[in-house]
């Protein structure tokens, strides 16, 4: 049997977020809401009504793809796509085709090995969304056009993707880039954010392509990778029966862990694309463009190389600091507060990132739970040697939950450290003379100098963290050593 080249392009479709949808002024808040409530002429494409372009949308499509490396095109020219399907309810998409907003950008990831690898897209363009269709367990179907008119972007990678987690990786880092920069909720479950993958598989050595597949509507990182797998082996076991793969559009069924054919994959000729009479083209002069270059944030990519040099984080340290942008700027504040870029990542990445998934909470929610004057009074509470790093989680995980200040905590409770040689060697000589420790006491005298570290978590455990760990050994040691 031959080996085969896999090939796969996204096409990824976000929301932007916009007050208003794409061709008029109905709400685009419509998540929630009772089935065709956010609706209105122009959605409905009632005779008549006349769209008119939502300016904030073309700004954040400009945004993103400027983001993207992409050229945004000082021309620009909507489209209509006619098709004939029942959430489509003007039987034609308002959309962009042979002048797209912006073209040729390319977007990095990392593969699980460390190699970066860069992933053309083609182009970038808006649209209008559609309907949505609700199957009833009776097969009947119902539509609600809440969504229809939503401002949408298409962006188009070039076929460039070689393997199904490549593409998951591909969807996460544009997830990642169009929530950082404030286009899009990043909200999957809601639709929001969703792809369609298109999919050929070849023999290596075979300079065309083969047929292409798509997969519809997929809206979870985990499926894309999944839905692609199982399509790239069911064309490879048609192939290698002699069979032909045809263009169609396919569906994934998560509950049968399979793709599943829906229709004929249509051609662009097939849609009679026109430019749309309604809407005259955008035209857009540089300075407009550089304006908009000059209003991108810092992208994640470039926060995370910046975090390993100015900060001195590994790698993977910055990566997870970056991931989500209040994160970042959590982080960046608190180093800013505290002084210790080292110690403050340790406290997020360990502590509070553990008590958001414990908590099942978001990321974004540490700012509200745990503010940056808290976290940095922990910080200085331990360098201060108030109380000892053991306590400190507890006092962090305290204010955490309640919003109560650190040191107003180890105050109310009594956290301070203990350093009084005399308070602890009562607690000392009690834990020397428990049966537990035998072992230890018999092995620091065998020379075994590294047992006295059992010991003193006997005491740590005895004084509820509290003992000054330090001291704690010294008087250990005295005490053993002056002991028969």
């Amino acid at each position: 049997m031959p080996d085969y080249r896999t090939t796969i392009g996204l096409e990824i479709h976000a929301h932007l977020k916009t007050a208003s949808k794409m061709f008029d002024g109905c709400p685009a808040n419509y998540a929630g809401a009772e089935p065709n409530t956010f609706v209105s002429v122009v959605s409905l494409g009632l005779p008549g009504a006349l769209p008119v372009v939502n300016q904030r949308a073309v700004e954040l499509a400009a945004l993103t793809g400027l983001a993207l490396n992409c050229t945004v095109n000082q021309r620009s020219v909507f489209s209509r796509k006619s098709y004939l399907y029942p959430d489509l309810v003007k039987g034609f998409q308002i959309s962009q085709y042979d002048e797209p907003l912006c073209s040729d950008g390319w977007l990095t990831i990392r593969t699980p090995a460390g190699e970066l690898r860069r992933i053309g897209i083609e182009r970038l363009h808006i649209e209008e969304d559609t309907g949505r269709l609700v199957h009833a367990a009776d097969d009947s179907s119902l539509i609600d056009y809440n969504r229809a008119g939503m401002p949408l972007m298409e962006i188009v990678s070039r076929p460039e993707i070689a393997s199904p987690e490549e593409a998951r990786l591909y969807f996460e880092k544009m997830r990642q880039v169009l929530v950082w920069i404030g286009v899009n909720s990043g909200n999957l479950e809601e639709g929001a954010l969703r792809c369609d993958a298109n999919v050929s598989v070849r023999p290596v050595g075979q300079a065309h392509y083969g047929a292409k597949v798509e997969i519809k509507n997929i809206n979870s990182f985990r499926f894309v990778e999944r839905a692609l797998a199982y399509e790239i082996q069911r064309q490879i076991r048609v192939l290698d029966a002699g069979g032909t793969i045809f263009q169609e559009t396919r569906g994934w069924d998560e509950a049968r862990s399979e793709t599943v054919g829906q229709r004929s994959k249509e051609h662009a000729h097939d849609y009679r694309y026109f430019p749309e009479p309604d809407i005259p083209p955008l035209v857009f002069d540089a300075a407009w463009i550089e304006a908009h270059r000059a209003a991108l944030p810092e992208l994640p990519d470039a926060r995370r190389d910046r975090f390993e040099t100015a900060y001195g984080l590994s790698f993977q340290d910055a990566d997870l600091l970056t991931l989500e942008r209040p994160v970042a700027d959590y982080y960046e504040a608190a180093v800013a507060a505290s002084g210790s870029p080292k110690e403050v990542a340790n406290w997020i990445l360990n502590e509070g990132f553990r008590l958001l998934k414990e908590r099942g909470e978001a990321a974004a929610r540490l700012t509200e739970r745990m503010p940056v004057a808290h976290l940095a009074a922990v910080l200085d509470l331990v360098a201060q040697g108030t109380v000892t790093r053991t306590v400190a989680k507890q006092v962090f995980e305290l204010s955490f939950d309640t919003g109560t200040a650190p040191a107003r905590l180890v105050a109310e409770r009594g956290l301070a450290q203990i350093s009084d040689s005399d308070a602890m060697l009562t607690v000392v000589q009690q834990v020397l003379a428990d049966a537990k420790a035998a072992k230890a006491i018999a092995e620091y005298r065998g020379g075994k100098v590294s047992a006295v570290q059992f010991l003193v978590g006997m005491v740590m455990k005895a004084t509820k963290g509290q003992a000054n760990p330090q001291v704690t050994r010294e008087l250990l040691e005295q005490e053993l050593l002056s002991r028969p």
